[in-house]
């Protein structure tokens, strides 16, 4: 079976992601807080460095209850750096309790983030049909400049573009992946 060229084939964590995940359409608000959270940790590492440490970073933020991370203060932060199990920087930290309360402020203007981010496409899936890889792309960089014009942190074009693979507006699959 050929997978996209990204995929280490050793790692059972990659090849799941891959498979069961990337590029698979998400609607949930949980969800999307989650990748976007996930997403803003990844900046400056690699993503197989996130997903090993998913499951700690569920455990340390709540299962991604935006509601419970909005509320974080300092106490939690200074918590959050002592944990092991996490990428443990304070800038992203902090980034994720400020981008959760505008996550908040997006669902009540919207309905949900879901229709927000959706929006940006007229609920419609991007699919690769050239088979080029992007890092990023005019529709990254418009839903980019918005995050960020909201007080958004660490939603640069690149990261954005990311996140759009992983929740599925984008579908990058390469032409002869098992999942294109």
């Amino acid at each position: 079976m050929k997978r996209c060229f990204w995929v280490d084939e050793k790692s059972d964590i990659y090849v799941k992601y891959h498979d069961e995940e990337w590029g698979v359409p998400k609607y949930n608000d949980r969800e999307l807080f989650e990748l976007l959270i996930l997403e803003g940790f990844q900046a400056g590492l690699s993503w197989i460095t996130v997903l090993k440490k998913r499951d700690a970073f569920k455990q340390a933020f709540d299962n991604f209850d935006v509601n419970k991370v909005a509320l974080y203060d300092s106490k939690k932060v200074d918590e959050l750096l002592k944990n092991k199990g996490i990428i443990r920087s304070r800038n992203k930290i902090e980034s994720a309790i400020k981008n959760a309360k505008i996550f908040i402020e997006i669902q009540k203007e919207f309905g949900s983030f879901s229709n927000y981010i959706w929006g940006f496409t007229d609920r419609k899936i991007i699919k690769n049909e050239d088979d080029k890889f992007y890092v990023s792309t005019p529709l990254s960089d418009k839903i980019s400049k918005d995050l960020k014009k909201r007080g958004m942190k660490y939603v640069g074009t690149v990261i954005v573009y990311s996140y759009l693979q992983s929740i599925g507006i984008v579908n990058d699959h390469e032409i002869g992946c098992i999942k294109y």
